[in-house]
């Protein structure tokens, strides 16, 4: 015969503070385990979501990132051949040359300069961005002033570098390359990687930056999933260019190696919180089981077996991992969606990111709360079931 769940609820009832004091203690662990899963779910977002499975990127064959080395531009136009590329608004094939470079911006709040990406490319860059993808991947949008024209010292930039950095506010000009460059709009790439960069025209960056005559980079959009993929092994099988393609979606993964120490510094934390948690658990437990001694006891007389009580005091447990659970992701809400930098180690600038409670995060930490409350319970609940019974009514 199973013992009622209302036993084990009026249980938590009764013994307020402990109950209380024991759920603080797990939702702390969560909220610390929330935030650690959070950090990386926004910096796979910022990586992993970026770019489009439509855009095939093309670099020097070796190169690892659009900062180094470059190809010369008479490959340019053997691109722009190469079949299932496709047509822009005026009909050709929709490929851009591009230059990358990093320069140095103060914070708005005074803390410090950091490098931040700038991105000089062709109209067609341009209009590959705003395009949306398969599968429901977002376009870029403009929500402040208006695209920069080719052949003008103009650039736009991302809401996030318009929020973090000093005079990035439409009309404002920034000082780089060979002097003033005026800002003309704002963008939202979405929380994408893009949210770390300026763009402007790719010929005005690469006269600013003496880089004339080649590209760092080339992107090229796909009619459909197939041509991208094809045309990545294309680009690299074709012996008259000497370079690499790849899936520009596929280049962005690869950089969220940036949160690699993020996550094993979480892990280790996470460990070591959670046995203190599953300790403090374990011990209202305990105390649970040595108050109660007659109340199990009577348990026993009136017919409750072994096996009942030792699921009774297990579920009583995890019923308090699920209340510091819950604790737990309340205390974080606030702080969701709160912006937050890091190095980039391939490129050597800031990536601007979110923590994103996502209800997978949410999932993890409830599933991470009920694995301390098991370890927590089971040792007491043991204890419990395996009382004597006269000895458990005489005390």
């Amino acid at each position: 015969m199973a013992i009622p769940i209302s036993y084990n609820f009026r249980n938590l009832r009764l013994r307020k503070g402990l109950t209380i004091m024991t759920a603080l203690g797990i939702a702390l662990t969560v909220t610390t385990a929330i935030f650690l899963m959070a950090l990386l779910a926004g910096l796979n977002r910022a990586f992993v979501s970026s770019g489009n499975p439509l855009n095939v990127l093309v670099m020097r064959k070796g190169s690892e990132a659009e900062l180094s080395g470059g190809f010369d531009a008479s490959l340019f136009p053997v691109l722009k051949t190469l079949p299932g590329i496709a047509k822009d608004k005026n009909g050709e094939p929709m490929v851009s040359g591009e230059w990358v470079v990093v320069i140095v911006l103060p914070r708005k709040d005074g803390t410090g300069e950091v490098n931040v990406t700038v991105r000089g490319m062709m109209p067609d860059g341009l209009e590959m961005r705003q395009t949306p993808g398969p599968n429901g991947h977002p376009g870029v949008k403009l929500i402040a002033g208006r695209w920069f024209n080719t052949g003008q010292r103009e650039v736009v930039v991302s809401k996030s570098i318009r929020d973090r950095f000093s005079h990035a506010n439409v009309g404002d000009t920034l000082e780089f390359g060979k002097g003033a460059w005026r800002i003309v709009g704002v963008f939202d790439a979405g929380g994408s990687a893009y949210e770390s960069e300026i763009w402007g025209d790719v010929n005005q960056m690469a006269s600013d930056f003496d880089r004339q005559g080649g590209y760092a980079s080339a992107y090229l959009r796909a009619t459909d999933p197939i041509s991208a993929q094809a045309l990545t092994k294309r680009v690299s099988d074709d012996q008259r260019l000497k370079l690499d393609g790849m899936l520009e979606t596929d280049y962005y993964a690869k950089q969220t190696s940036s949160g690699a120490p993020i996550k094993y510094i979480g892990i280790v934390v996470a460990i070591i919180m959670a046995i203190g948690s599953s300790f403090a658990a374990m011990n209202t437990m305990y105390a649970a089981v040595a108050y109660r001694g007659r109340e199990i006891a009577t348990l026993r007389v009136i017919g409750f077996s072994r096996p009942s009580i030792l699921i009774s005091f297990v579920l009583e447990s995890l019923m308090l991992a699920l209340l510091g659970a819950a604790l737990g992701i309340l205390l974080m809400l606030p702080f969701n969606g709160m912006q937050t930098g890091t190095s980039n180690a391939v490129t050597f600038s800031e990536v601007v990111f979110s923590l994103q409670i996502t209800p997978i995060v949410a999932a993890a930490a409830i599933g991470f709360a009920l694995i301390m409350g098991l370890f927590g319970g089971l040792a007491p609940a043991w204890h419990a079931a395996r009382q004597n019974i006269l000895t458990a009514l005489r005390s």
